[in-house]
């Protein structure tokens, strides 16, 4: 049986926005500027995460499907399902370490899936405050997270299999929000770029645990053609092999970002993955581009024009997981039905 796709739009400040007709509100992250939350509001799942600043208008990314959806609580999330697809989100409270606290948050949302039976995750972000900034044990508060995280892969059968396509960025507030999406019977396949060593095989120099993502993650409705599933691409800088490239050099480092979507999406990258179809920046909607130092959003809103010319990128202005990366991009190629 073939099923609705999920699917998400912006809601800026300066629009309206109404429910297209036969769909239903499964979640929503306002990106404003306070965090809130994580709430059942209507029967529909938010989460508030302190990302706008002056200059960078707030906005919301609502996340639809085709069937009315329940909502609930479990150990500290909220969440709202359809049958097909579940979101939930939660908030870690700012802490003098994250470890602990990551772990037991995704452990509660992989055991909110089991319970639920959505075994499939294909999308996760993390909005970490004081992303550079030390810990009270003098770690890196990114690598303190990516302990955490990594500790509660390990508990899955599958670890590779189970890391999807995932953003790791700094937010304006402290502590954590995190937010899951996880779906019943489509199929997914997890993307590596053949310029880029898996992050989950990162080494040692980047924390005692490497970050526990893909670089993208294709989903698949049930009875959907597997070349017109939806593509995640998580966030991407300028990095390739391990190494940050072009320190301090914003226009060298959005294009190289650029380049890396370009490459991870296209035929011949999805190929060496057994993957068939390919697809061009043109075809990337839901754009969220962030920028670390306000001064450089020009360059990259330029640079971003050109890339994705026929449709309305969201910037957000807060800091990357490493402290030499300017820029990070992320977006979604949506299902064709």
């Amino acid at each position: 049986m073939k099923r609705e796709p999920i699917d998400s739009s912006f809601q800026f400040a300066d629009e309206a926005y109404t429910v297209p007709d036969g769909r239903h509100v499964l979640g929503r992250v306002v990106f404003g500027e306070r965090p809130t939350g994580p709430a059942l509001r209507g029967g529909t799942s938010e989460i508030g995460v302190h990302m706008a600043s002056p200059g960078f208008d707030p906005f919301s990314e609502i996340w639809t499907t085709g069937v009315p959806a329940a909502g609930g609580r479990h150990r500290g999330l909220v969440y709202t399902h359809d049958g097909e697809y579940l979101f939930c989100a939660g908030r870690i409270p700012e802490a003098d370490t994250y470890r602990d606290a990551t772990r037991e948050t995704y452990e509660a949302a992989f055991e909110l899936m089991d319970l639920l039976d959505y075994p499939h995750v294909f999308r996760m972000w993390n909005y970490i405050g004081r992303i550079n900034a030390d810990n009270a044990e003098g770690m890196e508060v990114y690598r303190d997270f990516c302990v955490g995280r990594a500790e509660a892969f390990e508990g899955k059968p599958d670890r590779v299999h189970c890391m999807p396509a995932a953003t790791g960025i700094g937010s304006r507030g402290g502590g954590i929000a995190l937010v899951f999406l996880a779906t019943r019977t489509g199929t997914i396949q997890n993307i590596e770029n053949g310029r880029q060593v898996p992050a989950y095989a990162y080494p040692r120099r980047y924390g005692p645990k490497p970050p526990s993502f893909a670089r993208a993650t294709r989903l698949v409705p049930a009875g959907m053609p597997e070349e017109h599933g939806a593509v995640y691409v998580s966030g991407t800088a300028s990095i390739t092999g391990h190494l940050t490239r072009h320190a301090g050099d914003i226009k060298a480092q959005c294009a190289l970002a650029l380049e890396n979507i370009a490459h991870l999406v296209s035929g011949a990258n999805l190929a060496r993955g057994g993957l068939s179809g390919g697809h061009e920046l043109k075809d990337l909607h839901r754009l969220k581009v962030y920028v670390r130092h306000v001064e450089h959003l020009p360059v990259v809103r330029a640079a971003c024009a050109t890339a994705f010319p026929a449709t309305r990128v969201s910037y957000l202005n807060v800091n990357i997981c490493r402290a030499d990366l300017l820029v990070e991009i992320e977006g979604v190629v949506p299902a064709v039905t």
